[in-house]
């Protein structure tokens, strides 16, 4: 890289070799740091000299050169009036997120230009293919990246893996995961649970629905596990008369008749909802119900309405 070159050339006089030696020799307690900053300064170079020491110091591979250049341009910003400080406060972080990756035990030894042209997100994505959830974590946070972005993503991740683990018991595994998430905004236990159901782990997959707020999430699923009558009491818990209907007609799809009138009689809220459905869209079924519940009154009114229809 330019910068780099420009700086550690041999007998360079760059503002930014000018900056290093400065800061170097102030360190040393040195008059000739002095001598140093007023030669950069009567150039009218000091902001290129801290630029080009921030644009080096991305470079380096050696934490202890890091620290020299990035020590240089701090130095160098103090004799500059409102040196936007974005650079030098992106570049730290950025150095603290490549030494950690490219620590042996990490082992993705990645250049400076090759980490933006990455991309955070995708880099998180590999740490976490890799399995590295604390180290993700840690970066999401030291970055202070949105949750939805970050931090609940890399758990939700955590979470489908441990699901596919067969050593512990589902009970086991359902609290180790509500352990770790909580309520951590952006996190889906149906997604999760999904994911059991697709392992073969049904019973896990009821579990971690206990802990989705969201019945609408909630539903869908346990309709797809053949655990009809749990959705039909999740959806006349979560009060959404719409929700109720959809598992009303999923069930009566599913079920033979006597079946499924059977079933509604165990839940009032439903079999209210859906004779209200039938006075408008199923006249004869409503004469059906009447008859299950041995509901003389209600069916007397019925054929005399009919009568009169």
């Amino acid at each position: 890289p330019e910068a780099s070159q420009e700086i550690f050339k041999i007998a360079s006089m760059a503002p930014g070799a000018l900056l290093l030696e400065a800061q170097k020799e102030y360190e040393k307690e040195s008059q000739k740091a002095d001598e140093y900053l007023r030669e950069i300064k009567e150039q009218k170079l000091l902001p290129e000299a801290v630029s080009q020491c921030i644009e080096a110091a991305g470079y380096e591979h050696e934490p202890e050169t890091q620290k020299s250049l990035l020590r240089a341009a701090s130095f160098g910003k103090c004799f500059i009036d409102k040196f936007p400080p974005e650079s030098f406060v992106r570049m730290c972080q950025d150095l603290r997120v490549l030494n950690a990756i490219r620590d042996y035990q990490i082992g993705i030894p990645l250049t400076f230009t090759q980490y933006k042209r990455l991309t955070i997100e995708v880099l998180l994505d590999r740490l976490v293919l890799r399995r590295l959830y604390p180290l993700a974590i840690r970066i999401c946070e030291y970055l202070r990246l949105s949750e939805i972005q970050g931090v609940s993503r890399i758990l939700a991740h955590w979470a489908c893996y441990k699901v596919q683990q067969k050593d512990k018991s589902d009970e086991e595994v359902a609290h180790a995961i509500n352990q770790k998430l909580g309520d951590t905004p952006g996190i889906s236990y149906s997604e999760i649970a999904a994911r059991a159901y697709d392992c073969g782990r049904t019973e896990l997959a009821i579990k971690l629905l206990e802990y989705e707020p969201r019945s609408g999430e909630q539903v869908p699923l346990l309709l797809k596990m053949k655990r009809s009558k749990l959705a039909l009491s999740k959806a006349i818990e979560s009060g959404d008369t719409d929700l109720v209907y959809t598992v009303v007609l999923h069930l009566k799809n599913e079920l033979n008749r006597g079946t499924f009138f059977m079933t509604l009689q165990n839940q009032p809220v439903a079999l209210s909802l859906y004779r209200q459905f039938c006075k408008h869209q199923e006249r004869e079924t409503l004469k059906d119900l009447y008859n299950q519940d041995d509901n003389h009154q209600e069916l007397g009114n019925f054929h005399v309405h009919s009568s009169y229809a």
